[in-house]
Formats: structure tokens, sequence, C-alpha cells
């Protein structure tokens, strides 16, 4: 099952969120966009956090990709992006303040990625995550693959060098989409639950995997936790 983004900049922004939607994604292409304006928007820990990146275009990303949440939280909440508090929910692992984001009394889930020049974004009425990633060479996917599942490792050691790229990107962003959604992270291993690598994602138990369709070099996912 593949899906395809809403480009912001391009699509109209979506107006209130009404429980029962279906999940929804957005893209923001960074290249695309002129630089980002005044950060008066963003909260001070946000602000915080851009000014400490080192690198111009990493500061950049962080900038942008945020101004594009803020305005979709907005825009989904009928409020002013600027207005709209931004918290971490508890760690399931830890009960540590820093699990999943969300929005203060928002009534959906959101979760947000960014790789090179992309800025991914979910939002659904349950725990979203949501991961971009750039797709990678044959050797740098075989010898990451090692931190799999043993099955997806196997699926993956069964192809041609020119097959593993895409099948890889294809199993890492549903897995880091699907600890995203737990609120774990990466500190769950990797190798702990199976997602798959064919073209039809396996979800786990409790969740739908979602494929998305994004730009050339880049592959993207989603995973969604179903109704309580």
């Amino acid at each position: 099952m593949t899906a395809t983004p809403r480009i912001l900049g391009q699509d109209p922004d979506p107006a209130p969120w009404t429980p029962g939607s279906p999940p929804s994604t957005w893209l923001l292409r960074i290249t695309n966009q002129p630089p980002p304006p005044c950060t008066r928007i963003l909260d001070p820990q946000e602000q915080a956090r851009a000014a400490a990146f080192a690198r111009e275009h990493l500061r950049t990303r962080y900038v942008a990709s945020h101004l594009a949440l803020r305005r979709l939280l907005g825009a989904y909440l009928g409020a002013d992006p600027a207005a709209v508090e931004l918290t971490r929910e508890p760690c399931p692992g830890c009960g540590g303040p820093h699990g999943r984001p969300a929005a203060l009394g928002a009534p959906f889930h959101f979760n947000l990625s960014h790789a090179g020049d992309l800025a991914f974004i979910a939002f659904a009425d349950t725990p979203v995550g949501a991961d971009v990633e750039q797709m990678q060479t044959a050797g740098f996917a075989a010898e990451v693959a090692r931190m799999l599942h043993p099955e997806e490792r196997a699926e993956l050691a069964a192809l041609t060098a020119a097959e593993l790229p895409t099948a890889f990107a294809r199993c890492w962003t549903r897995k880091e989409a699907y600890l995203k959604g737990l609120g774990t992270g990466l500190s769950e291993s990797p190798a702990t639950t199976y997602v798959g690598t064919a073209p039809a994602p396996s979800p786990p138990p409790g969740w739908t995997l979602t494929d998305i369709a994004v730009d050339p070099g880049y592959a993207a996912a989603i995973a969604v936790a179903a109704p309580v």
C-alpha cells in the first residue's frame, strides 16, 4: 500500500481537523522554499534549538520544517501557529518527558521527520509515526541491515546489489515510523519487530504501515495505531 502526500506551498492549507478524519501526510521541499521568515512563531525552545546548529543548512532545515509544522498545526486547530503549545508525551519505556511530540489540546496526533531537503509530517486520530530517509548505497544498506530483524536480514541478503537500496529504505522507514509511533524511537532495537522489506509492508499487530511516495532518491512511510 502506497499513498501520496500533499505538498506544502502547492496544495491548499487544510481545514480544521475533524475527529474520524483519515491520516494526512504533508511534504515540504525545503530547497524550493524562500529563506525562512522571521522565527517569531517558534517558541523559545525551538529558537534555542535552531540557534545551536553550527551549520547553516541544518539550521535552515530545522527552522523551515518547524515553521511548516506550526503552519499545519495552526490550520488543523483553527489557531494562530505561534499560539500552539508543543509538549512531549511520557516515554513508554521510562516515563520520562521524551515520548511522542504533542500539541496541547489537539484532537489528533502528529509526527515530523526530515532528511536532506525534505520535511515530512503526518497527522492522525491515533498515535502516528513518520519517517523520510535519503536512499543509501548498497554497501551502506548491507552494513546497517545487520541491525534488523533476522527475517529482514535474510530477505535483504537474497537481493542483488541493484535491488538492495530500495528494499532497505522501505524497511528502515517503516521501522522508524513504527518506533516513533510507539514513542520509543530507536531505544527499542530495530531487530525486535518485523515490518518486511517487500513492496507490501508487514505491519505489527495493532498498527497499519503505509509507504509514502515522495521525491526520487528518498523513501518515506507512516505507521498509525489502530483505534482502541
